[in-house]
């Protein structure tokens, strides 16, 4: 199915019709068995920077695409509907670029961020760690001061990119707390671990990465010294409507799929599609999928806005991911005994799917956050007085 889209300008129009005919033509055609091999798709990281879609929402000024952050979620939207593990790569680069983005020093910005946004370069993004789980404040990664430097020592976990990256936007424990720096995988004692064995999203190869006593340079440093904590969770925010976006075009997919079986399909002498049961299926899927999206685009505009969008971030991951989940799970139900076998992808994005509820801050994790706005925000209404 083709989503009708509201989009702002001639140029974005333009961007989604490119989007879709570049989705349709290396995406698609490689997605089921890439997946099956575990096969990272590099190239066609590749092929989609030189079409200027790994910096959509940069400054042009930078090399990046200047486009409103409701434009680049449906561009990512439109890719998962091809291929999720490539529009959760474009969501998880972008995270990787933003602190340099939004906290690197002029110099930064002028020497690494070109090449980072414009598509030459893929990047990762190390904040979590095996046992600090949904705590990043909790990470046992350090640097530790030497002469002009650092020396990194320890491990992150589930990276995203891990081992094939270009660039890794790193947090580490340093004496002043935690913060940013800009590694590279050519630095001496910086190790990929093997890739992890997941239920999904194969093609999008996850691992850990070891610091073994790894020497980082001064200019490495992102931001102040002791401000990672809050460059992670300004990035995050973004990250978490990437994630949103990336599950609705999940969900469409299977959306699609369900609803082309359900009309081919016949059972008691006419379509599946036609029964009643079926159709109040169908319909509440896709009631799910068209919530979530109004959902995400909703807080993409406040933050186009300059507006916050802190809660309506966790809002939209929540809403999006349980969709996506729940989504693939009927649609596997649509197409009954197909659906549990590869000859269909429902099978695959029903497994996809699971991951989405787990990153980006579980959704138990959103949940608190949203509750904690909401206590915040009610809070700040009663120290206003109220007018005569």
């Amino acid at each position: 199915m083709q989503v009708e889209r509201e989009l702002p300008t001639d140029e974005a129009r333009d961007l989604i019709a490119l989007t879709r005919e570049l989705a349709d033509a290396e995406l698609a055609p490689r997605a089921a068995q890439y997946e099956r091999e575990e096969r990272f798709p590099r190239e066609v990281f590749r092929t989609l920077g030189e079409a200027g879609l790994l910096g959509l929402p940069f400054a042009e000024e930078a090399g990046g695409g200047g486009q409103p952050y409701a434009v680049y979620l449906q561009v990512l939207e439109e890719l998962a509907m091809r291929w999720a593990s490539i529009a959760l790569g474009i969501s998880v680069h972008t995270l990787a670029c933003s602190p340099i983005a939004y906290f690197g020093t002029d110099e930064q910005r002028r020497d690494l961020l070109p090449a980072m946004v414009g598509g030459e370069l893929l990047g990762a993004y190390c904040l979590s760690e095996a046992h600090a789980g949904s705590d990043p404040a909790a990470m046992r990664a350090s640097a530790t001061p030497t002469d002009g430097g650092w020396i990194a020592r320890g491990e992150k976990a589930w990276v995203t990119h891990g081992g094939q990256a270009d660039f890794y936007s790193t947090f580490l424990r340093t004496p002043e707390g935690i913060s940013c720096f800009h590694l590279t995988p050519d630095m001496t004692g910086f190790e990929p671990a093997k890739p992890e064995e997941k239920m999904g999203l194969t093609a999008s190869h996850t691992a850990a990465i070891r610091l073994d006593d790894v020497p980082i340079r001064g200019d490495r440093l992102v931001g102040e010294p002791g401000r990672g904590l809050n460059i992670a969770l300004s990035a995050l925010d973004s990250g978490r409507l990437g994630v949103s976006a990336v599950a609705v075009g999940l969900a469409q997919a299977a959306l699609d799929v369900a609803v082309e079986y359900a009309v081919d399909r016949e059972a008691f002498g006419r379509p599946i599609a036609e029964h009643q049961g079926l159709q109040f299926l169908l319909a509440d899927m896709a009631a799910a999928v068209e919530s979530a999206r109004a959902t995400y685009l909703a807080a993409a505009r406040r933050r186009d806005a300059g507006q916050p969008y802190s809660r309506q971030a966790s809002i939209a991951k929540l809403v999006a991911t349980d969709a996506a989940m729940k989504v693939t799970t009927d649609a596997v139900q649509v197409l009954g005994g197909a659906g549990y076998t590869r000859d269909h992808p429902t099978e695959r994005y029903m497994r996809e799917a699971k991951v989405f509820q787990i990153f980006e801050g579980t959704n138990q994790i959103q949940r608190m956050v949203i509750g904690r706005h909401l206590a915040k925000e009610a809070g700040t209404r009663k120290a206003v007085p109220a007018r005569a």
